[in-house]
């Protein structure tokens, strides 16, 4: 299977996935802890991929969203964006209303 096939099928098989740096209990960038704290904030449960672990993973995600960055952000097979981006969206209430709009279940 193709890395292409690999990041399609994760993206598609999880409603949140988040392609970051390390995990989400030791994230090992900035960015990858703003995001993943953005998540927690809004008590999403999401699956996520350490492109720290899997070069190819690492070049094939930027590839695949043509997104120079990590992290990444996909919702329902979407792509978001990168922390910032996440940022911007979560502040100004648009994220929650994505989640919400795409029927994402937060956790209890």
């Amino acid at each position: 299977m193709s890395i292409q096939d690999r990041i399609r099928e994760t993206v598609e098989g999880n409603d949140v996935v988040l392609f970051m740096k390390g995990t989400p209990l030791f994230p090992q960038c900035g960015f990858s802890s703003r995001a993943v704290a953005i998540l927690d904030h809004l008590n999403i449960e999401f699956a996520s991929a350490d492109v720290l672990q899997d070069p190819e993973l690492r070049d094939g995600i930027k590839q695949y969203s043509n997104w120079p960055t990590v992290p990444q952000l996909y919702i329902k097979g979407e792509f978001v964006g990168g922390s910032d981006i996440m940022m911007e969206m979560f502040e100004a209430g648009e994220l929650q209303a994505m989640l919400d709009e795409k029927g994402v279940v937060r956790a209890a």
